[in-house]
């Protein structure tokens, strides 16, 4: 009888403490889908190191579930479609990650989620505007960044009365966010124009990677617009605005929340970015939230700097939600995580301020600024 009872104690003793105890030194493990490698390497490197801090600032505080940590995985997509498919099957290969940040870019992220959403995956993007990336009915695909009809609609409203302009240029690059940005911008003018004397003048595309845009250029400058939009990513936006100057462009260069950075700002000069403006969602600088201040003295503590633009900070909100939502369920399966994400996050703090979610997985309440490349080359809010 005695054995029995020993034998009993010993059984519950290992479904229960032992196997908790074993749980609980295993970290919780995200991973961070983005160009770490490739053309944006810059952001894929802030976004790196922003969610690496975040995941410190959890841990210093004691982790989640109990005392879990929280791990970081990275994997690279070198902002390509194809590559960022195998990247998220990468992930997904990966037992122990339970969800992805995942990623910069909308036409990576649009292979790369249809991965996510097949296996079951949570997958937040945080540098992913295309309008129709939530309009596909996915289960588990969300964003903490904004969309490109929203940011249309700010520069329909801010710009055109801003510079007293009438003819307006837009040009992008073909990516899905650059070509999404650019119609949902020109459909926001049009609407306008029913009030407003506002017409296009110039719409046109560009090849990402080419080094010599002058011949499109050539046919912005005969177009004679007050204003020029380009919705592509800054690599470019740097080279077309050193080469429009050089040809006799000189209307004001208004870049969407892709092309100005302070990477922008050194590839193209100082003397050629002055002056330069961008919509953009709050730059770090700008966050006034608690969760912000902490979030940017510990990046800068580490790296000794912060962050030149959004997405890197929209990375870090997104590992942060993963991580809340974990905890408050104490569940780690995809569909609690997204039930919840959808249902249940309304106001969280964040670094980038309150973060909730439509139903079709949208961040709801992103603002718009527009900046411009001061004289010192600092990226500030346009007074």
């Amino acid at each position: 009888m005695k054995k029995a009872v020993l034998f009993v104690a010993v059984t519950a003793l290992m479904l229960t403490g032992l196997p908790r105890t074993a749980q609980a030194a295993d970290p919780v493990v995200i991973g961070l889908q983005g160009p770490i490698t490739g053309p944006w390497a810059y952001e894929g490197e802030m976004a790196r190191r922003s969610c690496e801090i975040a995941a410190e600032l959890i841990n210093k505080k004691g982790g989640i579930l109990g005392g879990r940590k929280v791990e970081v995985r990275v994997v690279d997509d070198a902002g390509e479609p194809k590559t960022g498919a195998l990247a998220a099957q990468k992930l997904v290969g990966q037992k122990d990650v339970v969800a992805a940040v995942a990623t910069y870019g909308s036409s990576i992220s649009e292979t790369a989620s249809t991965i996510y959403e097949k296996f079951k995956k949570v997958n937040i993007g945080y540098g992913v505007t295309a309008v129709r990336l939530t309009q596909r009915g996915f289960k588990y695909f969300f964003r903490t960044c904004g969309r490109d009809d929203s940011q249309g609609a700010f520069f329909a409203k801010e710009v055109p009365s801003r510079f007293n302009a009438r003819r307006i240029a837009i040009m992008h690059d073909n990516t899905a966010f650059g070509k999404g940005l650019a119609e949902d911008t020109r459909k926001a003018l049009q609407d306008l124009a029913g009030t407003a004397r506002v017409e296009v003048v110039f719409y046109d595309a560009v090849t990402p990677g080419e080094k010599d845009f002058r011949v499109i250029l050539t046919k912005l400058r005969e177009a004679r617009p007050d204003v020029w939009y380009y919705t592509g990513y800054y690599a470019e936006a740097a080279l077309l605005v050193s080469q429009a100057r050089s040809i006799g462009v000189t209307c004001p260069f208004v870049g969407g929340n892709a092309a100005i950075n302070d990477e922008f700002v050194k590839i193209a000069g100082i003397e050629i970015a002055k002056g330069c403006y961008m919509t953009n969602e709050p730059l770090p600088s700008d966050l006034p939230y608690p969760e912000a201040r902490e979030f940017l003295d510990a990046y800068r503590a580490k790296f000794g700097e912060i962050p030149s633009s959004p997405w890197p900070i929209y990375a870090a909100d997104a590992l942060n939600i993963i991580a809340h939502s974990i905890d408050k369920t104490g569940s780690t399966r995809a569909e609690v995580l997204a039930d919840y994400l959808r249902d249940k996050v309304n106001g969280v703090p964040g670094i980038t301020g309150p973060i909730g979610f439509t139903p079709q997985g949208d961040r709801e309440g992103v603002p718009f600024y527009l900046y411009v490349v001061d004289a010192s080359g600092r990226i500030t809010v346009a007074k």
